[in-house]
């Protein structure tokens, strides 16, 4: 039994302690039984603590970890005695094993409990003497406070961290002594523990630093947190104390070792939760500290906050409130805002968070926040009347005070009733009530129905009632219904909210038109024609009032009385209007231009063309505006503003200042001048002649039956010729935006400097430039530096610029070493030298000297002509001269310290170097001395270096004496020809020591660190022959130090120092994506045995070098050789993980930030303590320590903080997923990092189960355990919409500062970008218009573009957006939005408005740009900036591609219907609308219509050929082939190719490359097929956008984010690709095979190409492009395994619970999913009858229906496809219904086949059908079996009643396995060459890796990675 004791104890061991990264991993995560306690338990940290320190002591003494074990288990059994928890069990079992096992091995005797106080006594003592406690501090303190901890950093940590320890192990034994106390009387306790004892426990447990703080220790009073000594920290903790006119609290809730504060009352009063309280605490202190740093610093010991920050602060963050009640209109809750005092502010700002910190989903609702707060405010203003506090009627129940119970939960009740009513997002918008609803409620004085507290009566608080079938209730008694709003899915939102768009356009179109057809004369007849406009107006003025009544169905009983009754008068006022202008101008046609109604119509016209015109001046304008503020208190003006716009709470004041207003109006009149030109002469005017030829043909001749064209002017055949050309006229106005927005962005680019520095000889060139701009833009220049530019001192001013330039600079060059990115060599080259005492210069970075001395000596031995000559020879090339003149001076200096205690050798060099500057003097140097024997110098000065360089050693002293012997020898023998007569003294003296031996005998070896330096450096400069002008040699190094350099040269706002800057946090959410790769997953083989490891080592060859010799391995070393040791086995991961778009990525460039403040602050600091002098010559370049100066972390620390909000981090941890462990990781390398998730604790409650939600927010502790910092409950799930802003919303409460920076986990950062970060937040507070910024728009830098072809397709198209296209949208445009990331917020803006995005399910599935439309409704302001860049990484496969397109698409198509983009649309001004549109949705649209283009052009050019038309009229007049439609041809083709979108990225690459490399980069684009890319994803835009608007289904697609290296198989394409692409490309191809066969081609086969080659181009894009860009696309084995892997698919069956992955029939029913309502089905009914006009054509061309075009003809073709119906029933008549009549079956197949074969023969035999009849039907009924199939599944429900069903999916299986024949057939052919897909790996991946994939498969057969 002892062995299976044994054993279990190993096996609990085992499981508990999970040893995740190996022994003495940097950074390793907590092991043993402390890291496995249930989350249940988890609440009580003390047990954690317990088991920590058990397991810490259990070598050191077991008793004691015995004692301390059972003690924890105790508490367990207390917390828990049931087990009830999830995990408790099992925990308590383990624990207690443990527990038997230390008994079993202790030894002999029995076990006295009761000593057991007295045991813990005894090793607490020795544990103290052990450690030294007392000592500890001390040596910690002392050695902060020396200033020389930068040399010793390790040391210092290792104190830290000892300290820590050791004092957190006392606590643990104090507290369990103190509680074990409890159970014995208080007589034996005080007899067991001394006084003193006592007091030194206390003494300790007060210096654990314990207690959890996030950055503020308010409750946890800190040695090495010098926070709290900060003047305005300080003032800020000491204006919350508790104030005299305050209610007196009870003496219970006094909080103990603090003081009582204003949140203390507040949570007293309202029933608050602790820890919001704790948080909104530092998170107000925070703000008023930062608020005061801003005005200025505090002095004094008890410093008071100013007035001004506390006015500051309040108006900021009750901003909203006020403008809520100033809408509605309320008076606020003061009566006079001065009155109050700074109290009473204070007060208020602390109830607002408070009411915020705890509002979960509610705060989405910005306003019912603002309600919420009016009435808690009004509660609070009674209760400060009493003397005594009184909890809040609002807040209390039977159970207590709470805020959250009382308040919040009935609010969050009704939302997630309404939120469960969306069935996953497949129920109508219009159907359940949204976030924006319940918000927008609280916009009417209606909402005060709601009363206070709540009134839950209300119909307000109603709940749905959910139907069978997931059918929302209808009954008007159980829904509240929408509010203001409803999201009804139709595409006529497109019109209805960009409705003036479309009448500008059609006006145009119209007047455009009446000109052409006027032969362009503006006469007086024109003139008259032309006011027919005016109906035109009106009547699409009436459609538009029809649909303000139509959307509005369904908010009618909700809406406010003023809007309903506006959309009523509206329609009744268009109505009229209508009426009125369509009688006039009706009786005007009649009577002529001279009658009365004539002048009436032109009258009426122009009376109200002015008054639009004049009112839409007025309020858009701003001069305008302004003049007509006055004007608002007029009943008429009112009623004018009112009819024309809405009057909401958003969307009030959408107007730009006048030069603003101005500039984008030029813009887009330039636009709209090219449009109108290209629209006039090149779409319309060619088509006038051929419709007037056309209009007046009498008797065509139709080759079928005709229906339509009798007597109607030939309309069909007009419209199929204008349909493209109206198109191409509603889309072009997209690609004149698109160039001339680019030519503005270039210019704009140009004029900001943007490209200046766009190579590394430009680096090289300007690099003594730097500094000063440095100084100017990213430092703070001290009045020592104003002084040196009054006095015009240039020298000491560069020397001075440089000594404060090269701290950062070096920083940024040893980061680029530790990210690989450079190797030691490059690093040393690139370091900037500290100033030197020796030497009167700025000494540059070597890779500027580097070679530049041996230059100078070659010109100086060749040279002949006068010095002055040579000097300027030598001056022409800057370096060359600084190179020379520091050799000259470290010479100098070197040889005169290493001669100082030798006085003939210091007298040599003195007069050698007094004759050099007397020859320079007499300009006689090439006299004087012989320069031709220079390098005999040289040599000798080098091999002084060479031996000095070295450490001391008897040898080496020797050469020395040696080496300077030999340069006495050569400069007297060889160089030196001056007369000595002059001093002959000094001369024969030191003649007279080298006879004697003394010369140079007595040399001082260098000793200072500064001189040894010197005499490196000088050793280089005479060493380095080979030049450095390729330094650095990696790609993505220069780059970053390129942007960099040209961005100091760019304009940005004056830095302000540290600790004036406005705070900030970075803000990242993260769900279940990769932290941390994975040793596992760095060697896993894809198909081709490629490893993710192997592919990163041939993307990035030199990186993987670099990296090796970083970890002291050689670079040739293989990756196996690094799993032997943990640490390179963790720096692996990190390695290759900081290559991916993995978390910890992003972590690392985040936390740069942190880095660059703590830098800036530190210099700061010792600049402004320091003396001028001494920094002059230190330079700053030594700041090794930095990151460990208290002050500097503090001061960053308020500054910034970083929050990761990883929302299952909780379920992670507890089911030890890796990537808990992953970040637990992160935590301990970072300490500033925070992460905040949701923690889920399910339990029983009498009986009950339950669920209760928490948002916690948790740091590293010292022994790498996650320590709980704040736990605010919610009033239930938080995910209730959109994941993602759910998820960001639950952790914005723990963000903190004036700033926020929205970062994804796909994206990175870089410590030289960090620096500019204080620049950057300073545009909050500079001039960008009439409002101040709210968005700070970010330039993103793609960082995945070299993994692929496809990769930087994406990444140029991206980049050419988020640098030249929001360029151009924030200015001139003025209508850039958030986009994503890594824009910075206005955070306090933000979330007192409702977040940094938007969360209601599917609507806001684009949730990143609502925050931009919240932003602009609500006055804001967004920018963008190009002077910082960011991280990116983007998706780099193609299905990843489509998918992240898709769900863009989707998302654009659900933006459509919201109200965001219909009030934008309806508010802003003409000119910004039309730039809103066409970057927003309108881009999409346009890209619909440029594939719908082609289909119009296809269907008419089919309509043309099928009817005869075509034939008959090109027969009369060749008329058909005309400019219009080449021209629109040709604007359609280049648009679908991409042209129109690459001229944007062209222009960026000019401006930013140069055009050379512009012009290569787009060619290579070109050979690499980009243009097929574009087309495909046009496609895919098209698809998912007008599906989305049809049907809906958008939703997130999870794209992945790692490398694409692996081969997709067939069935995975065409499942993806199926429907979007290749259902429309088969159809596009069958047409065109139709035009081709029947069409009427005057030019034959060159005409036919050039009107097709766009549609065929198109077509054969959609249907191959997903295997042709497939790793291993062409490979002949693996085309094989996919066909295979094809057919299984197709064939498997399935049945319930089968995935569409694993049958197609599964994935057939989830294809046709989105096909749900009735007006869904009617649509797909209606879209699909285009299919019949294929075999209604084609049937009257057959040579058997020879001239008959009656009916007939085509009903028989219906009797033939019948019958080939039945054969289909047939030939597929399942076998399983017929097991027992398998002979029969057979026999009725094979007869009918043979029967259908015979007829088939016969019929061509004895009739007129031909064989190429039986073709031309199998091209009529192909199309048609597709329509009737189409249309049956469309109504899925009735032929599922009908039995057919089954039949219908075998009729689709047939379809799906001939479409996949018909794309596979192609691929097979090209697989059986091998060259083809050699060409395709070249094409879809870099050099390197095509390369290195080859060879591993040439040399490992099919396993390239066999040693792996």
């Amino acid at each position: 039994m002892s062995s299976a004791g044994a054993n279990w104890e190993r096996l609990v061991r085992a499981a508990l302690r999970r040893e995740r990264l190996g022994a003495g991993a940097v950074g390793q995560p907590v092991s043993g039984i402390a890291g496995n306690v249930p989350s249940s338990l988890a609440n009580n940290l003390h047990i954690d603590e317990i088991l920590r320190a058990a397991d810490e002591i259990q070598e050191e003494d077991p008793n004691v970890s015995r004692i301390l074990c059972e003690h924890a288990y105790s508490l367990a059994q207390n917390l828990d005695p049931n087990s009830e928890g999830r995990g408790v069990l099992q925990f308590k079992t383990g624990l207690m094993s443990v527990i038997k096992q230390k008994l079993a091995k202790r030894e002999g005797g029995t076990i006295d409990r009761s000593r057991d106080i007295a045991r813990l006594q005894e090793f607490y003592k020795r544990y103290r003497e052990k450690h030294k406690v007392d000592e500890l501090c001390e040596d910690e303190m002392k050695l902060r406070e020396s200033g020389v901890f930068s040399g010793n950093l390790g040391e210092l940590e290792r104190k830290t961290v000892k300290r820590k320890k050791v004092f957190a192990t006392l606590k643990v034994l104090g507290n369990v002594v103190e509680e074990l106390t409890r159970d014995i009387s208080p007589e034996e306790a005080e007899g067991l523990i001394s006084a003193e004892m006592k007091r030194v426990m206390q003494s300790d447990a007060a210096m654990t630093e314990d207690v959890p703080y996030n950055i503020i220790p308010l409750d946890a009073p800190s040695i090495t947190n010098v926070i709290t000594s900060f003047s305005e920290v300080k003032a800020a903790v000491s204006s919350l104390m508790f104030y005299r006119g305050l209610p007196k609290l009870p003496d219970d809730v006094v909080p103990v070792g603090r003081s009582t504060d204003m949140l203390d009352f507040l949570q007293y009063v309202f029933g608050f939760q602790k820890d919001n309280v704790k948080n909104q605490r530092e998170h107000v202190i925070l703000l008023l500290a930062n608020a005061q740093s801003r005005l200025g610093s505090l002095s004094g010991t008890e410093p008071k906050l100013d007035e001004g920050a506390v006015h500051i602060v309040f108006c900021k963050c009750l901003d909203n409130y006020m403008k809520w009640c100033s809408y509605l209109p309320l008076r606020p809750v003061w009566n006079n805002l001065e009155s109050g005092g700074r109290e009473k502010k204070l007060l208020y700002i602390c109830l607002y968070f408070l009411i915020w910190g705890e509002a979960s989903n509610i705060r989405f609702l910005p306003e019912c926040l603002c309600y919420i707060f009016h009435h808690m405010a009004r509660e609070l203003e009674e209760i400060l009347r009493g003397q005594n506090a009184q909890p809040a009627n609002s807040c209390r129940s039977e159970d207590g005070v709470s805020f959250l119970d009382q308040v919040i939960s009935p609010l969050y009740d009704v939302i997630a009733a309404e939120a469960a009513n969306n069935q996953n997002g497949q129920a109508a918008h219009s159907a359940w009530r949204n976030y924006d609803d319940f918000n927008e409620y609280f916009w009417s004085l209606q909402c005060f129905q709601l009363g206070w507290p709540w009134r839950l009566g209300s119909p307000f608080f109603l709940k749905p009632v959910r139907r069978s079938k997931a059918i929302l209730s209808g009954s008007g008694s159980k829904h509240h219904g929408k509010t203001s709003f409803v999201e009804h899915r139709t595409f006529l939102h497109i019109y209805h909210s960009f409705h003036r768009l479309w009448i500008f356009l059609l006006m145009m179109f119209q007047g455009l038109t009446i000109i052409a057809f006027n032969r362009g004369h503006i006469n007086l007849k024109t003139v008259k024609q032309l006011f027919s406009l005016g109906p035109t107006y009106v009547v699409m003025k009436f459609v538009e009032s029809i649909l303000d009544i139509l959307m509005m169905f369904g908010a009618y009983s909700t809406s406010r009385h003023s809007a309903l009754s506006r959309i009523i008068f509206r329609f009744l006022w268009f109505t009229f209007m209508s009426l009125v202008i369509g009688y006039l101008f009706v009786k005007a046609l009649q009577h002529g231009s001279d009658s009365i109604f004539f002048r009436m119509y032109v009258l009426v016209i122009g009376v109200y063309a002015a008054l639009r015109l004049l009112l839409s001046l007025l309020m858009r304008v701003s001069l305008c505006h302004q003049l007509m503020e006055p004007c608002d208190r007029w009943s008429v003006v009112r009623l004018f503003k009112w009819m024309h716009q809405e009057h909401n709470f958003v969307g009030r004041g959408m107007y730009e200042r006048t030069t603003d207003y101005i500039k984008y109006l030029l813009f887009w009149l330039v636009v709209l001048g090219g449009k109108f030109c290209f629209a006039y002469f090149l779409l319309i005017k060619p088509l006038v002649t051929p419709t007037q030829i056309i209009v007046k043909f009498n008797n065509l001749t139709y080759s079928w039956h005709d229906f339509v064209s009798k007597h109607n002017h030939n309309a069909l055949t007009i419209l199929s010729l204008w349909a493209p050309v109206f198109c191409i006229y509603l889309l072009d106005i997209q690609l004149f935006y698109t160039v001339f927005s680019a030519v503005y962005g270039f210019l704009l680019g140009a004029r900001d400097r943007l490209g200046e520095i766009r190579s590394v000889e430009a680096v090289h060139k300007l690099f003594e430039e730097f500094p000063t701009a440095f100084m100017e833009k990213l430092h703070l220049g001290p009045q020592k530096r104003k002084e040196m530019i009054s006095s015009r001192q240039l020298g000491e001013l560069r020397k001075f610029d440089a000594a404060r330039f090269a701290p950062f600079w070096n920083e940024i060059v040893k980061n680029l070493r530790e990210e690989d990115y450079i190797t030691n060599l490059e690093m040393d080259l690139l370091l900037l030298p500290k100033n030197s005492a020796f030497i009167p210069l700025v000494q540059w970075p070597l890779f500027l000297l580097a070679s530049k001395v041996f230059l100078a000596k070659d010109i100086a031995v060749e040279f002949k002509d006068s010095q002055d000559e040579l000097w300027d020879r030598i001056c022409r090339d800057d370096y060359m001269k600084y190179a020379v003149e520091e050799c000259y001076y470290s010479m100098r200096a070197i040889l005169m310290a290493i001669l100082e205690i030798d006085m003939e050798g210091r007298l040599w060099i003195e007069r050698i170097f007094e004759d050099i500057k007397e020859s320079l003097r007499r300009k006689n140097i090439q006299v004087d001395f012989q320069l031709s024997r220079l390098p005999l110098v040289i040599s000798r000065i080098t091999a002084l270096t060479g031996i000095l360089r070295e450490e001391e050693s008897p040898e080496l002293q020797k050469g020395a004496v040696s080496a300077m012997q030999d340069l006495y020898y050569v400069v007297h023998h060889d160089i030196l020809f001056v007369d000595m007569g002059g001093n002959l003294d000094v001369w024969n003296q030191i003649s007279k020591a080298r006879a004697e031996g003394r010369l140079f005998s007595n040399l001082k070896w260098p000793a200072d660190p500064e001189l040894k330096n010197q005499v490196k450096r000088l050793h280089s400069l005479l060493t380095i022959k080979e030049s450095a002008a390729n330094v650095p040699r990696n790609l993505e190094a220069r780059r970053r130090l390129e942007f960099f350099t040209n961005s100091l040269f760019m304009k940005m706002p004056a830095a302000r120092p540290v600790s004036e800057i406005i705070s900030f946090s970075v803000f990242t959410p993260y769900y279940s994506e990769v932290v941390l790769y994975s040793i596992d997953e760095l060697q896993k083989k894809n198909e081709d045995g490629i490893t993710t490891l192997f592919y990163l080592q041939k993307i990035f060859p030199d990186e993987w070098k670099n990296f090796l010799v970083r970890i002291g391995r050689d670079e040739n070393a293989a990756h196996s050789e690094l799993l032997d040791n943990p640490n390179d086995m963790l720096e692996l991961r990190f390695w290759a993980s900081y290559r991916g778009q993995t978390l910890a990525r992003t972590i690392r460039g985040m936390m740069y930030y942190r880095k660059a403040l703590m830098l800036q602050s530190y210099l700061e600091r010792i600049n402004f303590e320091g003396s001028d002098g001494a920094l002059s010559h230190t330079g700053l370049s030594e700041t090794d320590g930095f990151e460990l100066s208290p002050e500097a972390r503090a001061q960053a620390d308020i500054k910034f903080t970083y929050v990761v909000t990883c929302q299952i981090y909780g379920k992670q941890r507890e089911e030890q997923k890796p990537e808990a462990a992953d970040i637990a990781l992160l935590m301990q390398r970072n300490e500033a990092l925070r992460v905040a998730y949701i923690d889920v604790v399910e339990g029983v409650k009498d009986g009950k189960a339950y669920t209760e939600y928490f948002s916690k927010l948790v740091k590293a502790d010292i022994h790498g355990k996650d320590k709980e910092i704040y736990s605010v409950k919610l009033p239930g799930n938080p995910k209730l919409g959109e994941g993602k802003p759910e998820n960001q919303n639950h952790a914005v409460i723990f963000t903190r500062g004036n700033a926020m920076q929205t970062i994804d986990m796909n994206q990175d950062n870089y410590f030289e970008e960090a620096l500019k970060m204080r620049n950057l937040l300073e545009e909050f507070h500079s001039n960008h218009g009439l409002r101040s910024p709210t968005i700070l728009g970010v330039r993103e830098h793609v960082f995945t573009g070299s993994v692929s072809s496809l990769a930087s397709f994406m990444s140029n198209q991206e980049t050419s957006f988020v640098t030249l296209g929001q360029r151009v949208l924030a200015n001139p445009l003025k209508v850039r939005m958030h986009y994503g990331h890594p824009d910075v917020f206005d955070r306090i803006f933000h979330i007192t408005r409702g977040g940094i995005s938007k969360a209601s399910r599917i609507i806001n599935i684009s949730e990143d740009i609502y925050a931009g439309f919240n932003s602009t409704l609500r006055q804001g302001n967004v920018t963008h900036h190009e002077y910082i860049q960011v991280g990116k990484g983007r998706d780099v496969g193609l299905n990843q591609i489509a998918l992240f397109e898709g769900k863009v698409a989707g998302g654009n198509g659900e933006q459509v219907l919201s109200r965001d983009v219909y009030r934008l649309g309806q508010l802003f001004d003409f000119f910004r609308m039309m730039s809103f549109y066409f970057t927003t949705v309108g881009y999409y649209f346009c890209t619909m219509l440029t594939v719908l283009t082609v289909y119009i052009f296809l269907y008419g050019k089919a309509y043309l050929a099928l009817s005869g038309v075509g034939e008959t009229i090109q027969d009369r007049a060749d008329i058909l082939d005309n400019t219009a439609l080449n021209a629109a041809l040709n604007a359609q083709f280049l648009f679908q190719i991409g042209v129109f979108s690459a001229v944007p990225m062209i222009l960026g690459f000019i401006l930013e490359q140069g055009f050379l490399r512009a012009v290569i980069s787009f060619i290579t684009m070109q050979m690499q097929l980009s243009s097929v890319f574009f087309t495909f994803s046009l496609g895919t835009r098209t698809h998912y956008f007008g599906r989305t608007i049809l049907h809906g289904g958008a939703k997130y697609h999870a794209t992945g984010r790692g490398f694409v290296v692996r081969h997709i198989k067939f069935a995975e394409n065409y499942r993806l690709y199926s429907r979007s692409h290749f259902v429309k490309g088969l159809e596009v191809v069958l047409l065109l095979i139709v035009y081709l066969a029947y069409g009427y081609n005057k030019g034959g086969a060159v005409s036919y190409i050039l009107l097709s080659i766009s549609s065929w181009f198109m077509a054969l894009s959609w249907l191959f492009a997903p295997y042709l860009f497939n790793p291993s696309g062409f490979e002949w084995q693996k085309t094989v395994e996919d066909f295979r892997d094809w057919t299984n698919w197709l064939l498997y069956r399935g049945g319930i619970g089968v995935k569409g992955e694993e049958s197609w029939e599964a994935w057939w029913d989830e294809e046709l999913a989105h096909i749900r309502t009735l007006r869904g089905r009617i649509f797909e009914t209606i879209l699909s009858l285009r299919f019949f006009i294929f075999q209604y054509g084609i049937v009257y061309k057959l040579h058997a229906s020879g001239r008959d075009t009656s009916l007939t003809v085509y009903g028989f073709s219906w009797i033939v496809l019948a019958v080939l119906f039945i054969l289909f029933q047939v030939f597929t008549f399942s076998q399983k219904a017929s097991v027992n009549f398998q002979l029969l079956l057979r026999l009725i197949q094979s007869v009918s086949f043979l029967l259908v074969l015979a007829g088939l023969c016969v019929a061509i035999a004895i009739t007129s059908l031909s064989v190429a009849d039986v073709f031309a039907c199998i091209l009529a009924f192909i199309p048609t079996g597709w329509g009737i199939l189409s249309i049956a599944v469309a109504w899925k429900p009735i032929m599922k009643r009908l039995h057919m069903w089954k039949s219908l999916r075998s009729l689709a299986r047939l379809y799906d396995a001939g479409m996949g024949m018909f794309i596979f057939i192609p691929i097979s052919i090209f697989s059986w060459f091998p060259f083809v897909s050699t060409f395709q790996t070249r094409l879809l991946f870099n050099q390197a890796f095509s390369r290195g994939l080859e060879i591993s498969l040439i040399l490992a057969g099919n396993n390239p990675n066999s040693g792996i």
